[in-house]
């Protein structure tokens, strides 16, 4: 055991953690970062998965990440450069047919005018809609949510985002109440009416949502999905120069450079406290860290359940933290590729711009719906929602020269499968499925294949500690959000045991590769810390 004592020691060398440390060292203070894997970044990292291909491991787009955490840490003087897509989607349709989503109101509206032209006129009143209630809650993401009964502090912090919240209209608020409340599908419906354009927008309600575009609360989800921008310009997706990792690693850069000391392959075992206070941690290999603060990276939910000793929480919080849902069915594939997809509806093996987007197979609401009433029976559904990225198409430093790489983000699979079944027997099965859903729309895809990774929901636990997949460390329901998120009374970063914080995505605004819970708790640290 060392004697030195650090400030704060955090949990978790994730883009969260980072962050938090970052704000922190700044400050001055003395922070230590313990991580279990042998490198930082978490879910958002770069591995070489075949001979010669690497891209990101499991997150694997850019949008959500805070502008003013990118400023303040000085990302892009550290090396890290996104680029922007050229068009947001692509899904190939049936009978030869597909939509795009291109970047841009008109464009988007001559778009859908092919297949649905009275949808296309509804465009800007829906957009204008979603801008409004998006640049609401935009300007929440930095604020620490307000615990519930929690004196005339946090009566002063609900008065304040009260008053963020009362310049909108009041047909903006009950706009502001239903994304919060209804399903994807009934939101949309107020505006569109084909299929093809439900099945669109609704694909947004469903990432990282174990559930339906029928689902209440799915609305939100999509909204979740809307705050987004990249290099200044909002509603854009990006990549990251070599990959997902490349955030992480310029976070790690700025860490050190400001004083923070990173131990890898260190997993916590306990987190000490010393008369209910926090202290340090215990390594499984028994080194102890002290520290004056300690701040959590991890799902809530692990960290109170594996690392905190539950004589020190009062049995109504370790009930409700039992119950904290997590799951949110997914799994994760990257391949590498021969050639690049040749779609029956837009054919050619030549780079277009429709590889370089997002590439859904989700054609339909229906086919949503009914890839989520499939994993709620089978285990995982029969015809699988995938979001298929080709990185390597605005990036040469992830496969050979002629060669590809793409990420396949699949939805509805359940995170425990039915009939005590084991995602180790099916993993395989499953991927296989995968692989022959995109061969349907891209008859080559299949034999271009030269080597896959897959990480199962059971996989996306062992890995990254994403307790059943569950990439937003928590699910975005009505009932973890905001104040909610962990917990009423525990929205403010802090923990029952004193010196003890939340810094990671089950505290509020919620997952994505956005930096901001890191940057809220590391605020709240500094105003506890003398």
């Amino acid at each position: 055991m060392s004697n030195e004592i650090f400030d704060v020691v955090i949990i978790g060398g994730g883009h969260n953690g980072l962050t938090c440390a970052c704000y922190l060292a700044a400050a001055g203070k003395s922070v230590k970062i313990v991580e279990r894997r042998n490198v930082v970044g978490g879910a958002a990292v770069t591995e070489e998965f075949h001979p010669g291909f690497r891209n990101s491991v499991a997150s694997y787009t850019v949008s959500l990440l805070n502008p003013k955490v990118i400023e303040d840490l000085e990302l892009y003087d550290n090396g890290l450069t996104v680029v922007e897509r050229e068009i947001a989607n692509f899904w190939p349709l049936d009978e030869g047919r597909y939509l795009k989503l291109p970047f841009g109101l008109e464009k988007v509206q001559a778009e859908f005018a092919r297949i649905a032209p009275a949808d296309a006129a509804r465009l800007e009143d829906f957009y204008n809609t979603l801008e409004v209630a998006a640049g609401a809650l935009r300007g929440l993401v930095l604020e620490t949510p307000p615990n519930v009964g929690g004196g005339w502090l946090e009566a002063w912090r609900a008065v304040k985002l009260g008053g963020h919240l009362i310049k909108l209209s009041l047909e903006e608020q009950r706009v502001l109440l239903d994304l919060f409340t209804v399903s994807a599908s009934d939101f949309l419906s107020r505006w569109f009416k084909s299929p093809e354009v439900l099945g669109a927008f609704a694909f947004d309600g469903v990432v990282g949502f174990y559930g339906s575009p029928h689902t209440p609360g799915s609305a939100y989800v999509l909204l979740h999905h809307a705050f987004g921008e990249v290099n200044g310009n909002k509603g854009m997706w990006g990549h990251a120069i070599g990959g997902m990792g490349a955030i992480t690693q310029a976070m790690a850069q700025v860490a050190e450079n400001r004083g923070v000391s990173i131990s890898l392959n260190a997993p916590v075992a306990e987190v000490l406290t010393e008369q209910g206070k926090a202290c340090g941690v215990k390594l499984e290999d028994g080194e102890i860290i002290r520290a004056r603060t300690v701040a959590s990276n991890l799902n809530p939910k692990l960290l109170f359940q594996k690392m905190v000793d539950p004589g020190l929480l009062e049995p109504n919080f370790r009930r409700r933290m039992d119950q904290w849902k997590c799951g949110s069915g997914t799994f994760r594939m990257n391949v590498a590729l021969s050639e690049l997809p040749d779609f029956t509806c837009l054919p050619g093996t030549q780079v277009a711009e429709h590889h370089r987007s997002g590439i859904i197979i989700g054609p339909s609401l229906e086919y949503l719906d009914r890839a989520y009433q499939d994993a709620r029976e089978f285990g995982w559904s029969r015809e699988p929602i995938v979001e298929m990225l080709i990185p390597s198409t605005l990036d040469d430093t992830l496969a050979p020269p002629g060669q590809h790489v793409a990420s396949l983000f699949c939805q509805q699979f359940a995170p425990e499968l039915p009939n005590r079944r084991s995602w180790d027997d099916a993993r395989e099965e499953a991927a296989d499925l995968i692989i022959e859903t995109v061969n349907k729309y891209a008859p080559n895809f299949k034999a271009s294949v030269l080597g896959r990774s897959i990480l199962s929901p059971l996989d996306l636990e062992r890995t990254f500690g994403l307790i059943g997949g569950d990439i937003f460390h928590g699910a975005l329901s009505l009932n973890q959000m905001f104040s909610a998120r962990p917990m009423l009374g525990y929205a403010d970063y802090r923990t029952p045991i004193k010196g003890l914080y939340i810094c990671g995505s089950g505290a509020h605004p919620g997952g994505g590769v956005t930096g901001a819970p890191g940057h809220n708790a590391a605020r709240e640290i500094l105003r506890d810390l003398p």
